[in-house]
């Protein structure tokens, strides 16, 4: 089978398989073990794209013809595989994952909820692959319908309402923003295709430059940058795992990737390092780092808490494309891939827990750890990687943003990271000290009499706590992958 024909099936798969696990809710045994047989199918798909890229390949794969210049097709390149490789790997923790939670609550649409599941990731695997501009907005756009049912899965008055929060800010940001992006950048370069060196070298400056980043930055909703990041939190009604896919496997991550791959391939780094836009955005990104943080620490509830913490994470990503240094795009890179296996070990732990003992609450947790170290112990760790603190994978991502910083000469931005650190240790790690001290009155054992959850959701969260710590010493390897997107760099 050709590259591009590769590339093609792994949009397909999930897409195909979608419909099919819909309609097998009267067997719900071959329903779910279609849906694990197909998120392990895509990554292995996944897999056999790496050796070719790896190798200096850059496959494509034409679509459709539109006019000249603008068509919709596919292409494998090393920061792409590197989100298709998270997105689809994660994908498989989080169906194994799925399963545990939606029984242990005796869902009654878990069909649909696996169905809508697998149509996201052949999106999100569209937005990997795209090779031009296009064919990433025709996916970002189906990426939000696609999860929309999701959000609104419980079918509550909250639900509903968060649905419209979500709809309202990713679509108006994106038809109102990011297509005009795309139209000017038409009118501009003639051609949306990614380019190393960017479509806009030498084609777009002056006040056209800060007013077109700008509206790639703002109109890129999924990135979650203040002030439009309020459809996040407002999701987090949605179940455990639902969480699990905005936050790690697909929505965020997309946004950000998106960001990032516009730097690289649209405008080049020239036109970016060390503009005054891009030195302005970035601030932006400080200051969504800083406040998200500084809302995480008020919120008692788990879920919100970890919400405002992804807004704040993910910011470090669009900070580094700005920075458009090698450093700064190494480390927005790294972060994609270490945030994505720290925040998504949270969410299991946090469906975890509510499975189990059915708090949400952070102050009504103490001891709980006493009954759940195995889920306490594993939320640790992924706490340990969103720090930045090792031996998790975290602590290389953050490295390098300083290191990009310090490199563009911006000392606050290095200040604003070291701070956003202590800030992240300040609302995460309470969590776990609390739920290991005794409760008073119990001689230490504990007031309630909690287990495990059930094993679908504790080996998940398991795995993706010792992958936390993997990337500790397999950040080199994912790095030297990486290489080609640097060599072009200031």
């Amino acid at each position: 089978m050709s590259i591009g024909w590769l590339m093609l099936l792994t949009i397909a798969l999930p897409a195909l398989a979608a419909p099919v696990i819909w309609h097998l809710s009267a067997w719900p045994r071959l329903r779910d073990g279609l849906t694990v047989g197909v998120a392990l199918a895509l990554f292995g798909l996944v897999l056999n794209l790496l050796p070719p890229v790896a190798a200096g390949q850059r496959p494509t794969q034409p679509l459709v013809q539109m006019l000249p210049g603008l068509e919709l097709g596919l292409a494998a390149e090393p920061l792409g595989l590197v989100f298709a490789l998270i997105a689809s790997g994660l994908w498989l923790a989080t169906a194994v994952y799925a399963i545990g939670y939606l029984r242990a609550y005796g869902d009654a649409q878990q069909s649909r909820f696996h169905a809508c599941f697998a149509l996201a990731l052949a999106c999100t695997m569209g937005i990997a692959l795209a090779g031009d501009l296009l064919t990433l907005l025709v996916f970002y756009e189906a990426l939000t319908l696609a999860t929309y049912p999701l959000v609104t899965h419980s079918g509550t008055a909250e639900a509903r309402r968060a649905g419209r929060v979500y709809l309202g800010l990713l679509l108006g940001t994106s038809l109102g923003l990011l297509v005009l992006a795309v139209a000017l950048t038409y009118v501009l370069a003639g051609r949306l295709d990614f380019q190393p060196g960017g479509i806009l070298a030498e084609r777009v400056s002056g006040w056209l430059l800060p007013v077109l980043l700008a509206l790639y930055v703002f109109g890129i909703g999924k990135a979650a940058l203040m002030p439009f990041h309020r459809w996040l939190p407002a999701a987090m009604v949605a179940p455990a795992p639902v969480s699990a896919l905005l936050h790690a496997v697909a929505v965020v991550k997309a946004g950000v990737f998106a960001i990032l791959k516009i730097v690289i391939y649209v405008f080049g780094f020239e036109l970016v390092a060390g503009s005054a836009a891009g030195t302005a955005l970035a601030y932006v990104a400080a200051v969504t780092i800083l406040l998200a943080s500084l809302v995480a620490l008020a919120k008692d509830n788990l879920k919100a808490r970890l919400a405002y913490s992804t807004v704040s994470q993910l910011a470090y990503v669009v900070l580094g494309a700005m920075l458009a240094n090698a450093a700064g795009i190494a480390g927005g890179a790294l972060q994609i891939a270490m945030h994505a296996f720290g925040k998504i070990t949270l969410f299991f732990c946090a469906g975890a827990i509510l499975v189990a003992s059915h708090e949400s609450e952070i102050s009504r947790m103490r001891g709980l750890g006493r009954r759940m170290p195995v889920t306490f112990a594993a939320f640790f760790i992924g706490s340990l990687g969103i720090i930045g603190l090792p031996p998790a994978g975290g602590v290389w991502s953050k490295w390098q943003l300083i290191e990009a910083a310090c490199a563009a000469g911006q000392g606050p931005l290095v200040l604003v990271l070291l701070l956003s650190s202590v800030l992240s240790a300040a609302y995460l790690l309470p969590v776990a000290v609390r739920a290991f001290q005794p409760v008073a009155g119990t001689s230490g054992a504990g007031a309630w009499q909690v287990q495990e959850a059930p094993m679908l959701c504790l080996v998940p969260l398991c795995l993706t706590a010792f992958g936390t710590l993997a990337l500790f010493v397999l950040a080199d390897p994912l790095y030297r992958f990486l290489l080609p997107l640097l060599a072009v760099t200031p």
